[in-house]
């Protein structure tokens, strides 16, 4: 994809439904009992990948664009499926449905592509071990065999690396579960599949202890379908709100973006370094919470920031965009405690900061992070490494610099977001 420089952005724009969401809606409805209708569903390959699978282990889904229609058979409805389930890039599918999988009564193969078979397993594997399934995976990574056993064993488990994949994976497993199981999380991560399953009518208790937040799940919740509105995702919106706030003179609206607390520090971020961004027209939908975004051109931010710690767990898919926003601080950002960034659909700290290098950036390279000084980029050819958030951040970065740029394999963004190029493109003036 070739991307010239850009000199304002004007318009509005719809950003796809939140990926995370609409995986577990519908691995959520698929279970339920009843019918559950989700609209503005996620267009992208993700998400499709997710309902593929459903529909190998039996589950009646109907799809028209963004609507989608799911038949629920109940928590131990599945059916076995007669080839491995390809979960091709999402690494949320694999998971999610791991835990799923770990509650019934038969065997299944989870795969994918060669990225997410090379993406870090043994997370979910401990737990749902110790919860009585049988798993086999080589060198702790897919494909993963999944002798299911129900009822599974309850347990408590504290979380060794803040993940929501993981503790959404034991939640769901903890479904068929033969009391209450839990999950503690020392720092909070995104709550989506708690506010799911509440939702759905699941037994969830969410409480503060000395260790950490605990999230618990009763084996005898009962789900029933239902209809959600899923809102359009934040970590796309973020590449046009960075756009829009390093490009002076521009002017973006964002209609009904989610702005779970969880999921929101991106806002937070901005506001530090003095940014400005008008929420309008807030509302609830299944627990989550939207609004619409507004926000104009700063040109170069004044405040250097540094991100770490506990901040990281709520930034994790929007690090690639707020380096690429580092070139235009006046002081720079500084990010850590970020290494879970290398076991991502790419080592996203080393494909950052090679790009970066490569359009003339100031950045320097830690094992947890990187920091970004501001600098004039100029046009390069970007390796998007196969990842859709790197493509998706450097072709803002191509916006802003001298020159023009190609991105190389630009066709991953489909990931999470089709006719992204075209979208960004109805909106750039230059």
């Amino acid at each position: 994809m070739l991307i010239k420089p850009a000199k304002r952005l004007l318009g509005t724009v719809k950003v796809p439904g939140d990926k995370s969401i609409s995986h577990r809606a519908a691995m959520i409805a698929a279970i339920a009992d009843g019918e559950s209708k989700i609209e503005n569903f996620s267009t992208g390959a993700d998400c499709a990948c997710t309902v593929h699978c459903l529909r190998q282990l039996g589950v009646e889904i109907e799809r028209s664009g963004t609507s989608v229609q799911v038949t629920g058979v109940g928590k131990t409805g599945f059916k076995q499926p007669d080839a491995p389930l390809d979960c091709g890039n999402s690494g949320t599918t694999m998971r999610l449905l791991a835990g799923i999988l770990a509650g019934q009564n038969f065997e299944s193969v989870l795969t994918g592509d060669s990225s997410l078979r090379k993406r870090p397993m043994k997370r979910i594997i401990e737990p749902l071990r110790r919860m009585g399934a049988e798993i086999e995976a080589e060198t702790g990574c897919a494909p993963l065999r999944i002798l299911g056993r129900n009822p599974l064993e309850s347990i408590s488990y504290r979380l060794p690396v803040a993940s929501a994949q993981v503790k959404s994976c034991v939640l769901l497993a903890g479904l068929n579960s033969t009391g209450e199981t839990a999950v503690i999380e020392p720092v909070q991560t995104r709550d989506h599949t708690e506010r799911m399953l509440r939702g759905f009518g699941g037994e969830i208790v969410v409480a503060e202890s000395e260790e950490g937040r605990r999230i618990s799940v009763s084996g005898e919740s009962t789900l029933s379908g239902r209809k959600i509105d899923v809102p359009s995702d934040i970590s796309g919106a973020v590449f046009f709100i960075v756009a829009a706030v390093c490009l002076e003179d521009s002017g973006i609206e964002l209609p009904c973006v989610g702005i779970n607390p969880t999921r929101s520090e991106i806002l937070n971020v901005l506001g530090d370094l003095g940014v400005e961004i008008e929420i309008s027209h807030q509302h609830e939908s299944c627990g989550e919470t939207a609004g619409s975004l507004k926000v104009k051109g700063w040109g170069a931010p004044q405040n250097s920031l540094r991100i770490a710690g506990d901040r990281i767990a709520g930034l994790i898919d929007e690090i690639p965009i707020l380096s690429v926003l580092g070139t235009q601080v006046v002081g720079g950002i500084e990010i850590r405690d970020a290494v879970e960034l290398r076991t991502k659909e790419s080592d996203r700290i080393a494909a950052i900061v090679e790009n970066l290098r490569r359009m003339g950036a100031d950045v320097e390279e830690f094992e947890d992070g990187l920091r970004v000084g501001r600098s004039k980029l100029n046009g390069a050819e970007i390796d998007s490494f196969g990842d859709h958030r790197i493509a998706m951040a450097f072709s803002v970065a191509a916006l802003l610099a001298k020159g023009d740029t190609i991105i190389r394999d630009a066709e991953c963004a489909d990931i999470s977001f089709p006719d992204f190029y075209e979208t960004l493109e109805s909106v750039v003036q230059r």
